[in-house]
């Protein structure tokens, strides 16, 4: 029987403070924030359609999303604010999710406009970025049958890490930087896509390494139905006709389903589809596929130059 709590947990205590210092983090946002945390398999469960109080909650929620769009916002303008402004994924390379798991010092960029292209929830944050926490992923629980294993979304940094695992004690825990390590070289060799998440609710910033697979994420069967709910990398994939062998394991392994073709013929990209995550150009067995910069599709997110654009200011 789970014991009845009359004070918060001390990582709400450090969320709460943390939001404080925000002056545009509302309490509606801090409210947001708690319940996407504290109640995550629910709202994963819940925002896919695959939870019994799907067919109550999510029709209220759209309500609710009509409302807002004719209230005024201060904080985007003119504009206003979609789902995707909220709460999305930039897909980034196997190599920069390494990166981003062995950052070894805090880190402070906000509003990243080029490359994450939305109006809210663009910053990269990170205070203590050592302190990892490995997830069930809550999107591949919610499946009928999920892809295996289940413990790889990775929570970096504080207070997302500490407010993981005090309220999720037995669907998480503590990890090293070179398990983190492990688990998305794993999980880049299964081929699945590393998306680093942004959320407004979670202080407007980068919380977290989701190790994504299409038949199981919420963002990239969102982004199948036409919510962009993704950011490229700003790479495509390229077949080179001569080297291609038709052996189709493109095909297999692509999660937003931008290639295909006939066996022992070359291949297609749809160039609108593709992502430019690299896993495919990484099970070409022959090197067929190369990716290249797609300057319609976006900046890359490169570690490095965000750690050399910090220290340029």
């Amino acid at each position: 029987m789970r014991k009845f709590r009359i004070f918060p947990r001390p990582s709400t205590i450090a969320f709460i403070r943390e939001a404080s210092k925000s002056p545009s983090f509302s309490l509606m946002d801090w409210i947001h924030g708690y319940v996407y945390g504290r109640w995550t398999y629910l709202y994963i469960g819940i925002g896919k359609g695959n939870h019994p109080l799907a067919k109550i909650i999510r029709p209220m929620v759209g309500f609710f999303q009509r409302i807002s769009y004719f209230l005024p916002t201060l904080t985007t303008g003119n504009k206003k604010t979609t789902f995707s402004d909220t709460y999305h994924g930039k897909v980034i390379s196997v190599n920069e999710a390494k990166k981003l798991v062995t950052v070894n010092r805090e880190i402070v960029i906000d509003d990243l406009e080029k490359v994450i292209p939305y109006t809210k929830a663009r910053s990269i944050i990170l205070k203590n970025p050592e302190n990892i926490v490995v997830l069930d992923c809550p999107c591949r629980l919610s499946s009928p049958t999920p892809c295996l294993p289940v413990d790889v979304c990775l929570i970096i940094g504080e207070p997302f890490a500490s407010f993981v695992v005090e309220h999720h004690p037995h669907r998480s825990r503590k990890i090293t930087q070179a398990e983190a390590l492990t688990i998305v070289e794993q999980e880049h060799k299964r081929g699945h896509v590393q998306h680093a998440f942004f959320k407004e609710a979670m202080l407007n910033r980068f919380y977290a390494i989701c190790n994504c697979c299409g038949c199981c994420c919420g963002a990239i069967q969102a982004m199948k139905n036409g919510t962009p709910m993704l950011a490229s990398s700003g790479y495509i994939a390229n077949i080179d006709a001569e080297l291609c062998e038709g052996c189709l394991a493109c095909v297999h392994f692509c999660q937003f389903q931008a290639i295909a073709g006939e066996r022992h013929q070359s291949v297609t990209v749809d160039t609108a589809q593709c992502l430019g995550c690299g896993v495919c150009a990484d099970k070409c067995k022959n090197g067929a596929i190369t990716l290249t910069r797609a300057p319609e599709k976006g900046v890359p997110l490169v570690v490095e130059k965000l750690l050399n654009s910090e220290n340029s200011e």
